[in-house]
């Protein structure tokens, strides 16, 4: 499956956060001559990755231990739980441009090893690769042999589709249910002229992904090396409640094993939204422990979502 064209995203309110699409429906029916407001709210679930200062991850902690804020008001949590076992829906985006080359079979055999140490009977995975243009290589399966054959057709030549690839993986990740994670392997940098950093960026708030970015970058001191291409990859990282990798001198399979480590010790925070404030689009959230302020405790988790529809891109 070729996914080709520019790529549209409409005009909406961008938001340096990262979104949890939650929808509340009201509905009016009449009873013994009166009117009944039936209110559906549904659970936000924010996963939440907690460090210490040396940058540890940090387990046994409690829902006591958590408070969660919307708006600046205080939520109940209704969900807690230490490691989710809520499926993981996983793309794995692939850069094989013509400056990734040198690393290709690194790359298809770190991923194996990714796939093999990562995948459970309730998960599934796609993969995509991205040049010029955005193919996918597998559809969601959870068969790693599948996964793998798609690793194996690996070519790719040309430009760099990193935006085109990030909104058009973060769209097949919103249909799925449970843990929406967008993995990206590339030396950074956007060299096609299609979707813009901003739209990238709203598309995985919209849709509730989570971006992981392993960046491979050539030499270190090269002078070809895009700094803002590594910069963007962090920020989008950091933006949508993730976290970045460098893999450097041949680290790729240390950098995929972070990432099945961050996914493996996340904490599940969920609420029904109460006292919210009418009409807003956007809803931050804000994740604290407060018995800890005097450790050096650093929080990562998705910092607000969209209250309307995600929007689909058009080719």
């Amino acid at each position: 499956m070729l996914l080709r064209g520019s790529l549209a995203v409409s005009r909406g309110i961008f938001v340096t956060s990262v979104s949890l699409v939650v929808c509340g429906a009201l509905s009016m029916a009449a009873q013994d001559g009166g009117i009944t407001l039936h209110v559906d709210v549904k659970l936000v679930n924010v996963f939440v990755n907690v460090t210490d200062a040396n940058g540890a991850l940090v387990g046994g902690l409690t829902r006591d231990d958590f408070a969660i804020a919307e708006d600046g008001r205080h939520q109940d949590i209704a969900v807690f739980e230490r490691q989710s076992e809520l499926p993981l829906n996983l793309t794995l985006a692939i850069d094989t441009s013509a400056s990734t080359y040198k690393d290709r079979d690194l790359e298809q055999e770190a991923a194996k090893r990714f796939v093999q140490a990562l995948m459970r009977a309730q998960d599934q995975m796609s993969v995509l690769e991205f040049d010029t243009f955005v193919s996918e290589l597998t559809p969601f399966t959870n068969k790693v042999a599948q996964i793998d054959h798609g690793l194996d057709r690996m070519r790719g030549e040309g430009g760099t589709a990193l935006y085109d690839a990030i909104s058009l993986g973060s769209e097949g990740l919103g249909k799925k249910e449970g843990r929406r994670v967008l993995v990206l392997v590339s030396d950074g940098g956007d060299t096609v002229k299609g979707t813009t950093y901003s739209q990238a960026l709203e598309q995985a708030l919209r849709n509730e992904v989570m971006i992981y970015s392993i960046i491979d970058v050539p030499i270190e001191a090269s002078a070809g090396r895009d700094l803002g291409g590594e910069h963007a990859l962090i920020t989008l990282s950091e933006q949508t409640g993730g976290k970045s990798f460098y893999a450097t001198a041949g680290g790729l399979n240390k950098a995929f094993a972070q990432v099945s480590d961050d996914l493996r010790t996340q904490y599940v925070l969920g609420y029904y939204p109460h006292h919210q404030e009418p009409g807003r689009t956007f809803h931050r959230l804000n994740v604290t422990i407060p018995r800890a302020a005097n450790e050096a405790f650093n929080l990562r988790y998705r910092t607000g979502y969209y209250a309307d529809s995600p929007v689909k891109s058009g080719n």
